[in-house]
């Protein structure tokens, strides 16, 4: 049912503004005959800010709104240098730190996002003492909380702050240090258009750069807002529009056009950056692309190399008039009324080339609707610059996670020729086969992909070469070979979609000149010292406990039995140690240098305790399984990986005593034979275990996971990969990285060797003769006891 709405042309001025922000938008369509609307009644909507989530559910290519959905990957400071970063890292990867296209990306001073990166800050300004820093916010506007740090450990440890590296070497005008503020419209996210308006501003401090004084605002910024609070200054705001600071630039003897061409790289990377994030939150918002559009102020500062470097870039940049009229007040009017002027022709607000366009039907092949399109909306240009798609396709598209089809195709279109094919290689990728099933591994989040035939197939064939077009001719052939009709046209949208979502993840990448290379180890920040006293227990895994109350050792002494035990004075200088102290609000648990956890309750104590050890039993090499581990009397392991919960502790108690073994937690592997390992013995809550009599080693023969809802037996074997799925989140490492490729392969190939089976639990569980037959026919079938016997008693 399509959306009824008033036959009169309606916008919509939403968000908090300031009514001049509105004003050249309405000088632009009130003479086209256009009424003011609201949130109900629009067809324009200009919305300072963001507007409700809803709204985006409502525009199309006559409803048009000037933001698109997941914009923040520009226009938030820390999510804006993660986007840069992210694309730095993976062109790298792919083609080699020196490379040129690497090379291009270097216009972004390196920030810290507080409080994670507060450590790698200080680590940062120590290596580098000269370097100075300044401080902003990560969402705000005009100029508001930021200040350079005299003293970098004065950053904050509250969120929504970011540090980054301050440009100490400014270019100035007239000794006055100055930023640019560039206008850059996005008006495609696919294929992606985006252009640059041809004025702007060079925005001046209202104080003579200096650089020994870093407390005055006045010098060390460029904000009107802020400069306009300068009562002893003449000029306290002062803009120059572009075409005279161009001007002013080549009567100084400098090349304006290199530096532009740089400025329009910069632009031009620094959407691509953000493109993938912007297409997938525009498809999970519900939003039409077509009816959005986006107009940021990026601000660039100029280097005294005449080297541009991107500060942030600005939603719903000011539209306002800042400065004087003698010192730019009227330039600035003319630009910015120009400027809204040739943009709402650009998108095409009036609606004029759909009028032209009719309603002529679509053809199958789109690229001349996509060429007519993009050169409709060049010609509706005005004043900006069109910047992607570029002349020369092949200076942008390798900064593609990977181009649509749409970016292709018009690229192709205008340009005239055919472009070369794209090729995909691994990027942090594991792959594992199990009768021919694949399953995908990411070795930096430890995400675990079980992809379907078709999916596993496309995989294969994009790694060995093949570009999209011809792997979804592949899956065609394929398909009509096994008698089922091929849809063509569905199965290359499959592809894309398959590979887009892959590139996105990180698992592929475009092949570039380089293999890529493992992840390099991330540092662990240290946190806060805390000094430690308390009553010495020696802990299992030879850790002294310092106990600072009764009720938490009468606690922790229930919890871990007789693994916990007195310990003397000396004994306990010679160990790592753990405190237990009491705070006003509960518990904290501390080492001698680090707080590890506060506000803990009595009956979070243990727990939480017990996943510190397990976490520190990590060796290099050795990964620690954190499950429920079952050891029989002939010291055969079955690893139970069960979720905690009364039936799975049920099931565990039924499966002890069928056993006539011991039931302990957590078990360390060794990755050079996986097959013999040791048990850790920590304790499970809610069952009985033994802390004493457990073997050193244990031979690991089988492996537990819980039966899916419709399984109709309560005992089945199960594919190696769906045990690899349910095993890797459970695997702890030294450093808290997810394994590497290699050893995922390892365990994949040791799980091909154990019994591997799905229980159902609750009242559908095996019963004790049933699981006593699976141990003495799968798992361990020479068992010196007779286990009925023992389940009888």
């Amino acid at each position: 049912m399509t959306e009824q709405h008033s036959p009169t042309r309606r916008f919509w001025l939403g968000g908090k503004r300031a009514a001049e922000q509105d004003r050249f938008f309405r000088e632009a369509l009130e003479p086209l005959g256009w009424q003011l609307g609201d949130e109900h009644d629009w067809d324009a909507g200009w919305i300072t800010g963001m507007p409700d989530a809803a709204q985006f559910r409502r525009v199309s290519p006559t409803r048009k709104m000037n933001h698109f959905p997941g914009n923040a990957a520009l226009t938030v400071k820390s999510r804006l240098h993660d986007s840069l970063a992210t694309l730095r890292e993976r062109m790298r990867e792919s083609h080699g730190a020196d490379h040129e296209l690497v090379r291009r990306l270097a216009f972004f001073p390196r920030a810290y996002v507080m409080p994670g990166d507060y450590h790698a800050l200080q680590e940062a300004a120590q290596a580098d003492p000269g370097q100075r820093w300044i401080l902003k916010p990560t969402n705000a506007s005009k100029g508001k909380g930021v200040r350079v740090l005299q003293d970098v450990a004065e950053a904050p440890l509250a969120r929504d702050w970011l540090v980054q590296e301050y440009v100490a070497n400014p270019h100035t005008i007239r000794g006055h240090k100055y930023v640019l503020r560039l206008y850059v419209l996005i008006t495609s996210l696919s294929p992606l258009r985006v252009y640059l308006y041809r004025q702007g501003f060079a925005k001046l401090a209202s104080e003579p750069w200096d650089p020994e004084d870093a407390d005055n605002p006045y010098s060390q910024l460029t904000n009107p807002d802020i400069n306009a609070l300068n009562s002893h200054a003449e000029v306290p705001v002062e803009f120059i529009d572009l075409e005279r600071y161009r001007a002013w630039l080549r009567d100084q003897g400098h090349d304006d056009e290199a530096l532009f061409a740089r400025i329009e790289d910069l632009v031009a990377l620094t959407v691509i950056s953000a493109v993938d994030a912007m297409r997938a939150r525009t498809a999970e918002a519900g939003a039409d692309p077509r009816g959005c559009y986006e107009l940021l102020g990026l601000d660039c500062l100029v280097d005294d190399s005449l080297k541009p470097w991107i500060l942030e870039c600005n939603l719903s940049p000011s539209l306002g008039i800042c400065a004087d009229p003698e010192t730019g007040g009227r330039v600035e009017e003319a630009v910015k009324g120009g400027l809204v002027h040739d943009m709402v022709a650009l998108v095409d607000l009036p609606g004029r080339a759909l009028s032209e366009a009719g309603t002529a039907a679509q053809e199958p092949d789109v690229t001349p609707q996509l060429v007519a399109e993009a050169e409709a909306e060049q010609a509706r240009a005005g004043g900006f610059l069109w910047l992607l798609p570029a002349v020369d396709p092949e200076r942008y598209l390798p900064y593609f996670a990977l181009p649509t089809p749409a970016d292709l195709r018009l690229a192709e279109a205008l340009t005239g020729r055919p472009l070369p094919p794209l090729r995909l290689q691994r990027r942090h990728v594991a792959e594992l086969v199990d009768e021919e099933r694949l399953a995908l591994y990411d070795t930096r989040s430890g995400r675990y992909y079980r992809p379907n035939d078709t999916a596993s197939l496309t995989w294969l064939l994009a790694t060995e070469g093949l570009d999209p077009d011809a792997i979804a001719e592949e899956l065609a052939r394929a398909t009509s070979e096994a008698g089922a009709p091929a849809q063509i046209s569905a199965l290359r949208d499959d592809v894309w979609n398959t590979l887009r979502d892959w590139c996105r993840a990180g698992l592929l990448c475009q092949q570039g000149t380089t293999p890529v290379a493992s992840p390099e180890a991330r540092e662990v920040p240290d946190q806060a010292p805390l000094s430690l006293t308390g009553r010495a227990m020696r802990l299992q895994l030879d850790w002294a406990l310092d106990v600072a109350s009764g009720p938490a050792m009468a606690r922790l002494a229930t919890w871990f039995g007789e693994r916990l035990s007195p310990l003397d004075a000396e004994a306990a200088r010679r160990l790592p140690r753990l405190a237990v102290l009491q705070e006003s609000g509960g518990y904290a648990l501390a080492t001698d240098d680090r707080l590890l956890a506060s506000r803990l309750t009595l009956a979070q104590l243990g727990p939480v305790l017990t996943s510190h050890l397990i976490r520190q039993a990590t060796m290099p090499g050795r990964p620690v399984v954190d499950a429920a581990l079952l050891v029989t009397p002939q010291g055969c392991g079955v690893l139970c990986l069960l979720p905690d919960g009364e039936e799975s502790r049920a099931l565990l108690q039924r499966l002890r005593e069928a056993s006539g073994g011991m039931l302990t937690r957590g078990v360390r592997l060794d990755l050079s034979d996986p097959s013999i390992a040791d048990p850790l013995d920590f304790p499970l809550p809610g069952v009985a275990g033994a802390s004493s009599g457990l073997p050193a080693t244990v031979a690991l023969r089988g492996m537990l996971l819980p039966a899916k809802t419709s399984a109709d037996q309560a005992l089945a074997p199960v594919a190696m990969l769906e045990v690899l799925g349910d095993l890797l989140p459970n695997c702890l490492t030294v450093d808290g990285q997810a394994l590497d490729a290699q050893s995922v392969t390892v365990l994949g190939d040791w799980l091909s060797t154990l019994v591997l089976s799905a229980v159902r639990a609750g009242p559908d569980a095996p019963d004790a003769a049933s699981l006593i037959q699976w141990l003495d026919t799968r798992v361990d079938p020479t068992p010196s006891v007779d286990r009925l016997a023992m389940a009888r008693r």
